[in-house]
């Protein structure tokens, strides 16, 4: 089977969209499959091209067996809701035009980006094969809820498209029940539905050698505290400059905060930091995806926030399952899907989203009291054996195949 896969992130790049795409195509070129990836050069969320690639019109490198193709966009840092839309249709155009030279039995195209699906249905029409929607967010939903965009006649023009978009597909795989449950209530036929969660890399995320977990944290100053982690993208949804007013309102030494990554709103977080002359906060550049076991080894907890939205409620956070294979407890500011997988698993702690007083309350139960961290910690491990990504990404081949 050739599958034609078309996404906006790929490695280098680090962040969820990239992962999940790069780990179930893998696999499936594992289990006999042809995968062909269509994606741009590596820029997310600096808007700066990686060292040792160029943002040509047309390039192909092999990774894992994985053929892809990089295709010239648009490139932009991630903020400004203008610029960052003339970047997604400039990848929604080129990879219609890549896609039009390869081969395909089946195309996939994930959002988000919304515009990349675009593609995957024009190439689906003029290359007379079945096309399938990754749902990977409610877009352009999600960009309301974070008040990038206001609920005017734009808005429900892209509503209008996306609805259309669900309707063409011959199979929808969103990553959460909830949006499955949201599709269906909007009109979409739930048997052209197939839920496939984000997962834990049972192969990556495995503890490192205690001596460079202990030579880390004695390099960043933080042998003897207790340190909760924040690894991933700093945007507008993820409620960042909240958590740095808390930090600030609790006023405990003895609790560190690390913050690892980049995005939109890392230069306004560390301004707060340094408003507030915050001694318990450190923030550091984004780490290869390979380094990732190092960094969540010297951390005690996963924060895992989300700005205060319904919308949020349908969304399960990969950072979820990378910190369970770590072992690592989640300090969870997300409500809905998250929550329930969180407290069915009893693996962290749920705080609700954008309310201080919770949260200061939670972080300071979860580094004080020692038997019920110990028992958070092994619980972990059951989570992420049951949201094995190999597992996962076979299901969806599963599906593929089907279709």
């Amino acid at each position: 089977m050739n599958i034609l896969f078309i996404t906006d992130n790929f490695p280098p790049e680090v962040n969820a969209p990239a992962t999940r795409t790069y780990e179930h195509c893998k696999e499936w070129v594992r289990q006999g499959a042809r995968v062909t990836v269509i994606t741009g050069a590596p820029n997310f969320p600096q808007g700066k091209v990686f060292d040792g690639y160029k943002n040509k019109l047309y390039q192909k490198e092999v990774v894992d067996g994985i053929q892809v193709v990089r295709v010239w966009t648009y490139i932009t840092r991630n903020q400004g809701f203008m610029r960052r839309t003339l970047d997604y249709l400039s990848f929604a155009f080129t990879s219609f035009l890549a896609g039009l030279f390869q081969k395909a039995d089946v195309i996939v195209a994930t959002s988000p980006q919304f515009f990349t699906t675009w593609a995957g249905w024009a190439l689906s029409k003029l290359k007379r094969k079945p096309w399938v929607f990754e749902l990977r967010d409610l877009w352009p939903e999600s960009i309301k809820s974070v008040g990038a965009l206001n609920d005017g006649k734009l808005y429900q023009f892209l509503e209008k498209i996306e609805l259309g978009l669900y309707d063409s597909a011959d199979h929808i795989i969103p990553n959460t029940d909830a949006f499955r449950k949201n599709l269906i209530e909007r009109g979409v036929d739930k048997n052209g539905i197939s839920v496939i969660t984000n997962g834990s890399n049972l192969d990556l995320f495995t503890p490192p050698p205690n001596g460079q977990t202990d030579a880390l944290k004695a390099k960043l100053g933080i042998s003897d505290k207790f340190t909760v982690g924040y690894i991933g993208t700093h945007g507008m949804a993820h409620a960042l400059d909240f958590i740095v007013d808390s930090v600030y309102e609790m006023q405990d030494a003895n609790i560190h905060f690390l913050f690892i990554g980049d995005g939109a709103e890392k230069e306004n977080i560390r301004q707060k930091v340094e408003k507030y002359k915050l001694t318990n906060v450190t923030m550091l550049d984004p780490v290869p995806k390979n380094d990732m076991p190092l960094y969540l080894s010297i951390i005690d907890v996963s924060l895992v926030p989300l700005k205060k939205s319904d919308t949020f409620k349908t969304v399960i956070p990969s950072k979820i399952f990378e910190a369970a294979a770590m072992d690592k407890p989640v300090l969870l500011g997300v409500d809905g899907q998250a929550r329930k997988i969180i407290e069915k698993y009893e693996s962290g702690l749920y705080f609700n989203p954008e309310n201080k007083a919770d949260f200061i309350e939670k972080t300071r139960l979860i580094a004080d009291n020692k038997e019920l961290y110990k028992s958070l910690a092994r619980n972990c491990r059951r989570l992420a054996t049951d949201f094995d990504r190999k597992k996962l990404a076979n299901e969806m081949l599963e599906v593929l195949s089907r279709v």
